[in-house]
């Protein structure tokens, strides 16, 4: 189902799909490592492995809208609408929570406070993950750039990236951190 509804918008850009899968299979593989390394959470029904599979392959089908020429985006949006972008192709799809992952999974979230107070070109409303599905795949997200395929992130790196973002960007990044139980090797 993914890899359909994947070609059915990016058929005509074959270099950005193999960018988006390449992308979007290395942060499954990473979202369903740290899912084995919590059996309890599969087990409880808080996390389901297909969903998440599914949703990881799926997070960021939005770009296909984005003006991102260096990753083959050549579309009129700004990167930062990617989210909400993929959230509602997901919608019309008839997949609303696969949605919420792609919507809420950019950065460690978007707070609206932080949307009204920095002006971002995004529907005014929280984008921050809410599920336990949603946390592990923003997570995952965070080790791969499709910048730069071929390379890992190490926690401690992404979190000196995000000091950009500023302090509660950073809070939320280590409260994912603890909510996963990795840490740097």
């Amino acid at each position: 189902m993914v890899y359909r509804i994947i070609d059915k918008y990016y058929h005509d850009n074959p270099e950005l799909k193999d960018l988006l899968i390449l992308h979007s299979e290395q942060v499954r593989d990473r979202a369903l490592k740290v899912l084995d390394l919590h059996p309890e959470w599969e087990a409880s029904g808080l996390a389901r492995r297909q969903f998440i599979a599914e949703a990881a392959m799926l997070h960021d089908i939005g770009i296909i809208y984005c003006d991102a020429p260096r990753i083959h985006c050549l579309g009129p949006h700004r990167y930062i609408e990617h989210g909400y972008l993929g959230a509602e192709l997901l919608r019309s799809e008839g997949l609303p929570e696969h949605a919420f992952v792609a919507e809420r999974h950019t950065g460690t979230g978007i707070m609206l406070e932080q949307v009204i107070r920095e002006e971002i070109p995004i529907p005014e409303r929280d984008y921050c993950p809410q599920s336990l599905e949603e946390k592990i795949i923003c997570y995952a997200d965070k080790f791969y750039s499709k910048s730069h395929p071929d390379r890992e992130v190490s926690i401690a790196k992404i979190r000196e990236n995000i000091w950009r973002y500023g302090h509660d960007a950073v809070l939320r990044w280590d409260a994912l951190v603890e909510l996963m139980g990795e840490s740097d090797r």
